[in-house]
């Protein structure tokens, strides 16, 4: 069902990563071309919000969890809060919702919930496919939007991106696993890909498509 969305100025993201940022307000300037009104801002005062412990077992379960809970700092405000990570195949779907610590948790075990920097991340996720045998490493990329309003969740939206993994790094742009996504389609890793083009085919673009898609006003 599609929740009927009210033409606000601005949606509070939380999040601080600047990464995620940064494609959520250039995904905005379409709806702005459009003559809409609708942007995206960092919740005020977040880096200073204790975070929620994020125990949920599936990317929607946590963006639920996040955007709700923020929701909560920001009466009567629409808050978004999104989950994303890397699932690969051969790994039983793993990181999974671990993505932002797999390092720490391969080290420590689930209990954790601190994130690892992108360099170890990395490394654990190369030391893990080096133990597969030798062939295509089919993965994807999963991102869960949740839209939430005092402390409800109003609704979700989903895109997914699917590749291979690599054992080897390729390009400088882009964050997270971006080095060793391969995207057959344009025969690039998502850190090769200009901004427009990771806009047009990530998974956290199909998912910002889908969210812009309901404050666009229909005929």
């Amino acid at each position: 069902m599609i929740v009927k969305m009210p033409n606000l100025p601005s949606l509070f993201l939380a999040t601080t990563n600047p990464g995620k940022l940064r494609e959520f307000r250039e995904a905005g300037e379409s709806l702005r071309s459009e003559n809409q009104s609708v942007s995206f801002e960092m919740l005020p005062a977040l880096q200073t919000i204790p975070a929620p412990v994020e125990d949920g077992d599936t990317f929607e379960a946590n963006a639920r969890i996040k955007a709700e809970y923020y929701s909560l700092f920001a009466p009567g405000k629409l808050v978004l809060a999104e989950d994303s990570g890397l699932a690969v195949d051969e790994l039983g779907g793993a990181p999974g919702v671990y993505s932002a610590r797999y390092a720490a948790m391969l080290r420590e075990g689930a209990g954790g919930h601190e994130n690892s920097s992108d360099e170890d991340n990395n490394r654990a996720l190369v030391s893990q496919l080096e133990r597969l045998p030798a062939s295509t490493h089919a993965g994807k990329y999963v991102c869960v939007i949740a839209l939430a309003r005092d402390g409800q969740t109003l609704q979700t939206f989903t895109g997914e991106a699917h590749g291979e993994l690599l054992t080897h790094p390729h390009g400088t742009g882009g964050f997270g696993y971006d080095p060793y996504f391969y995207f057959p389609a344009l025969g690039k890793t998502f850190a090769e890909l200009a901004l427009d083009e990771k806009r047009r085919h990530s998974h956290r673009g199909a998912a910002i498509g889908k969210l812009l898609e309901a404050f666009r006003q229909k005929p």
